[in-house]
């Protein structure tokens, strides 16, 4: 950890910190210097702590994150109480050996996975070449899969069954690797994944709103990639109608898609002529409707969910009724 952080005096007239209250400018400062930054611009930053230095209380803390969160320039992991200042990259990319063996060791050490995904894509986009950037990607995952190996070997001397990959979950005799909507999203939609999104991701795992979140998210991207766009507002409405209507795991939802088909296609075939092509009766299209969160719309990947007021509302409205049932 450096004893010392650089803020250049441009800082002062930037665009975006010229709007700033005075008590944003302190913080965004605070996020920038404290005691616990580091080289790669990703740390573990607990409430009590930035309590304790800045002598805010949890509320205005909670609301200067938030607020941050929303302008697009940090995301805050709560289960691990990890901090990415998104931009950091952009103004701190230094070409030194020391320095970049320094931000290696650092990404070994962050424990939310999607942070590293993340500023795997920010060196990509900035042409910044850290050479040993992707051992968590290609020596560790070497170094898994001879550990792996060895124990089958064990294991097959001794007659016993192929343990299963430690990334996967069982579903009998069946080994099924465990869903990860933020790959699913770098790999299907666009390779750098806005900040924002990753947050929201992360509330959709943490709200109990799905016994097998991950997997329900990737189903979801994968509904809204085949409805023809990439908008996360369209993913958003799909996982909303999925938790109304009290789809808990992925089997249900599967199947949830698997019966409206059937009922489509059913519709389909008793239609004659031009009526097949272009009639739709009302309740197909509010099953439909209800099924996949509405109609299709904007295919912007980098859509910000905590400025959209009607899924503000259909966030309140299923809230309402979750708390209704308790």
């Amino acid at each position: 950890m450096a004893t010392y952080r650089q803020v250049q005096t441009s800082f002062w007239q930037d665009g975006f910190v010229l709007d700033l209250t005075p008590e944003e400018k302190y913080f965004f400062l605070y996020l920038m210097t404290n005691s616990k930054t580091s080289q790669c611009g990703i740390y573990e930053l607990p409430k009590r702590i930035i309590e304790t230095e800045t002598g805010y209380n949890r509320e205005t803390v909670d609301k200067l994150l938030q607020r941050f969160i929303d302008y697009g320039k940090i995301a805050y992991n709560e289960s691990t109480k990890e901090i990415m200042m998104v931009n950091w990259l952009k103004y701190n990319r230094i070409n030194s050996p020391k320095v970049k063996a320094c931000i290696t060791k650092e990404l070994k050490g962050v424990k939310h996975q999607a942070f590293v995904e993340l500023f795997h894509s920010l060196c990509i986009q900035y042409g910044y070449g850290i050479d040993t950037v992707s051992i968590d990607y290609g020596e560790e995952k070497e170094k898994e899969k001879e550990e792996e190996k060895e124990v089958v070997e064990e294991a097959a001397e001794a007659g016993a069954a192929t343990p299963p990959d430690k990334n996967s979950t069982n579903t009998g005799n069946a080994s099924v690797k465990k869903a990860d909507p933020i790959t699913f999203y770098m790999q299907n939609i666009t390779p750098s994944i806005p900040p924002i999104i990753i947050q929201d991701i992360d509330q959709w795992i943490e709200k109990g709103h799905f016994d097998e979140p991950e997997a329900v998210i990737v189903e979801a991207l994968k509904e809204t990639i085949l409805n023809g766009t990439k908008s996360w507002k369209y993913t958003t409405k799909i996982l909303i109608g999925w938790a109304d209507q009290g789809l808990r795991t992925l089997q249900q939802v599967q199947a949830a898609i698997a019966e409206h088909e059937r009922n489509k296609n059913a519709g389909s075939r008793s239609r004659t002529g031009r009526a097949r092509q272009t009639d739709k009766t009302a309740a197909d299209q509010a099953q439909l409707d209800k099924l996949r969160g509405g109609q299709a719309v904007d295919v912007d990947p980098s859509y910000d969910p905590g400025e959209d007021l009607e899924l503000q509302q259909l966030m309140g409205q299923l809230q309402s009724k979750g708390d209704g049932e308790q």
